[in-house]
């Protein structure tokens, strides 16, 4: 069996930094912005990950620029002009006991790679040398590159992405039917759990046996500052939250 890979729980993990969007003027996916994050108190912070046209690994959530550049089609020195941090830079400013939880964004030109060149081979190295240094994880919506890295970096702690709405029933069989050790939930799956009233923790409770009696960890993204607070309580091994500063000040001494 592996090891937890949130053995502090409850874990609070800063989305795209101190949060999504812009967040106590900090914009998402910025050095400025998970700098933030660790100064509130987070001790896991959640960075997009993808690869440009020269295979430097940048933090980026979208595939294109608000232009419509393809940012596959520059190279790092050009999203550096554009101001787009490199996954590199952000891993020798953090300090090491803070964890990384990298989402993996498999590029559509990926395709015509061979697997040592797509965004999850080019990645594999990168955080094989990383994962001695802090606690991290990578995950990704695509089990193709989960299942790459779980080749090429054995040692990498992986999660399995779902997205809104995706079903339980699939999810958590998935994440058991593969050689991951999160599951990485949407909060818009748990359906009438997500308003977290007391009634709906029976089913919070039963998935949590689920996940964890396949000995693996529930994450869940990125659910609203009570509904975190719900599912913590509850026993969910991470939250990935919108807003760390407040998250963070509601469940003070309340988990």
């Amino acid at each position: 069996m592996r090891p937890c890979v949130f053995d502090e729980v409850p874990t609070v993990i800063g989305h795209r930094g101190l949060g999504s969007g812009l967040v106590a003027g900090q914009r998402q996916n910025t050095l400025g912005s998970f700098s933030a994050a660790v100064r509130s108190g987070a001790r896991w912070v959640e960075a997009d990950v993808r690869r440009t046209g020269d295979d430097t690994l940048v933090v980026a959530h979208d595939a294109t620029y608000p232009d419509g550049t393809v940012l596959t089609d520059l190279s790092g020195a050009e999203t550096d002009r554009r101001g787009t941090l490199r996954l590199r830079t952000l891993l020798d400013e953090l300090p090491p006991v803070v964890g990384v939880n990298i989402d993996l964004k498999s590029s559509i030109e990926d395709c015509l790679r061979a697997p040592a060149g797509t965004t999850a081979g080019l990645l594999a190295t990168e955080v094989s040398d990383e994962v001695g240094r802090r606690p991290m994880m990578v995950s990704s919506f695509d089990p193709g590159a989960l299942h790459l890295l779980r080749q090429e970096a054995p040692s990498v702690p992986l999660g399995l992405l779902t997205w809104y709405r995706f079903p339980l029933e699939m999810a958590v069989a998935a994440c058991a039917h593969l050689d991951v050790e999160v599951l990485a939930l949407q909060a818009g799956s748990l359906g009438a759990a997500a308003r977290g009233r007391r009634g709906d923790l029976r089913t919070v409770e039963r998935l949590l046996s689920l996940v964890h009696g396949c000995a693996r960890q529930l994450l869940i993204w990125c659910p609203r500052t009570e509904l975190a607070r719900f599912l913590l309580a509850a026993g969910t091994d991470a939250v990935v939250v919108d807003d760390v500063p407040t998250v963070l000040g509601a469940l003070a001494g309340s988990v």
